[in-house]
C-alpha cells in the first residue's frame, strides 16, 4: 500500500489533472451557438453518463448498485455539486464575470474554515499565504471587466463558491467512500433542473453534439471524477487552491485554438496563480521530505531498543 506522502503527491497530481480538464470550458463554449442552459443540459447528460457507463462496464452489477444505492455521504456529495453547476450559470448572467471570478477566487479560505469547523484540520499558512497571491492574480486577469453591482448575481456566486467548498471538505470528510457514482449523479441533475430554463435542446445538429459530448466527457466528467478522487487526499484548503489554476489556463486554449493573444492582465495574472500554486506544492513537498527525514531516525531508535529487549 502507497504511504501517506505518495498519495499526497497523487493527489496533487489528480488536482492538477482536473484543473486542466475544467480549464477547457471556454474553449468548448466558444464553439457552441447556444445559451447556457442548452449547454448545462447536454453536457451534463454526456458527462453523467460517460461516468455511469464506464462504473457499470469496470464494475459490472457492483457498479450498478452504486449507481443506485448511494449512500448518505453520496447524495450529499452529489447535491453539493449540482448546487454548484446551477448556480454558476445564472451568476454570469446576472453579474459580471469579475465580479463571479473573484468570489470563486476565495474557495480556498472558504474550504480552509470548513475543514477547521467539521474535520479540525488546520490550513497551512505557506497554503493560506498562496491562496491570497492566487486571488490577488485573478483580480488581475478579470480587472478590466466592468463592475456590476447586482446583489442576486452575486448571491448566487457567492452560494456556489460556498458549496463547492463544502464538497470539497465531504469528500475528505468521506474519504473511505467511493464517490464516482455522486459525480454521475450531479451531471444528470444538473441536465434535469436545466430543462425548464434550456432554449435551444432540439435544436443541436450531429455536430453539435459531438462537440457537447467531448465537453460532457473532458471537462465534466474527467474534471470532476479527478477532482473528487484527489481531493480526497489533500487538505481541502489546497485542493481548491489547486483548482485555482483553471482562471489561468482558460486563454491557453482559447489562444491555442483561435490565435486568440491574452492580454497582458491574463499573463501578469496568471503568472501570479500558477507561482503560488507551485509555490505551495514545492513548499508542501519540502515539509513532507523534512518529516521523513525526522522520522527515520525515530524509527531507527525503535527498532534497536526492540532488539535490546
Amino acid at each position: 500500500m502507497a504511504g501517506p506522502h505518495s498519495q499526497h503527491r497523487l493527489g496533487i497530481v489528480l488536482v492538477v489533472a482536473a484543473a486542466v480538464a475544467w480549464s477547457t470550458a471556454a474553449f468548448f463554449t466558444r464553439l457552441l451557438p447556444f445559451d447556457s442552459w442548452t449547454i448545462l443540459f447536454w453536457r451534463g447528460l454526456f458527462g453523467g453518463g460517460l461516468i455511469a457507463a464506464v462504473l457499470v462496464l469496470m464494475q459490472g452489477r457492483a457498479g450498478l448498485k452504486e449507481l443506485t444505492g448511494m449512500g448518505r455521504s453520496g447524495w450529499l456529495v452529489a447535491s453539493l455539486s449540482t448546487l454548484g453547476m446551477v448556480c454558476f450559470i445564472p451568476a454570469l448572467q446576472l453579474t459580471s464575470v469579475s465580479n463571479v471570478a473573484i468570489i470563486i477566487a476565495t474557495g480556498p479560505f472558504v474550504a480552509a474554515v470548513f475543514a477547521w469547523i467539521w474535520l479540525k484540520e488546520a490550513a497551512r499558512w505557506q497554503t493560506m499565504l498562496a491562496s491570497l497571491v492566487a486571488l490577488c492574480g485573478v483580480a488581475i486577469i478579470v480587472g478590466n471587466t466592468r463592475a456590476s453591482s447586482d446583489i442576486l448575481g452575486i448571491a448566487l456566486a457567492c452560494l456556489m463558491t460556498v458549496a463547492i467548498a463544502a464538497m470539497t471538505v465531504a469528500l475528505r470528510r468521506h474519504k473511505d467512500t467511493t464517490m464516482v457514482a455522486a459525480a454521475a449523479l450531479s451531471n444528470l441533475l444538473g441536465s434535469v433542473i436545466s430543462i425548464p430554463f434550456a432554449t435551444g435542446i432540439a435544436s443541436v445538429t450531429a455536430t453539435n453534439l459531438v462537440i457537447l459530448a467531448m465537453f460532457g466527457f473532458f471537462q465534466v466528467a474527467l474534471g470532476l471524477t479527478l477532482f473528487m478522487v484527489g481531493s480526497r487526499l489533500l487538505p481541502s484548503g489546497q485542493a481548491t487552491l489547486i483548482g485555482t489554476l483553471e482562471t489561468p489556463l482558460m486563454p491557453f486554449w482559447i489562444w491555442l485554438a483561435f490565435q486568440e493573444v491574452p492580454s497582458s492582465r491574463a499573463l501578469v495574472g496568471g503568472a501570479l496563480v500558477m507561482s503560488a500554486v507551485i509555490a505551495d506544492i514545492v513548499s508542501d513537498s519540502q515539509a513532507e521530505t523534512q518529516q521523513e527525514g525526522s522520522e527515520r531516525p525515530a524509527r531507527s531508535d525503535n527498532a534497536e531498543r526492540q532488539i535490546r529487549s
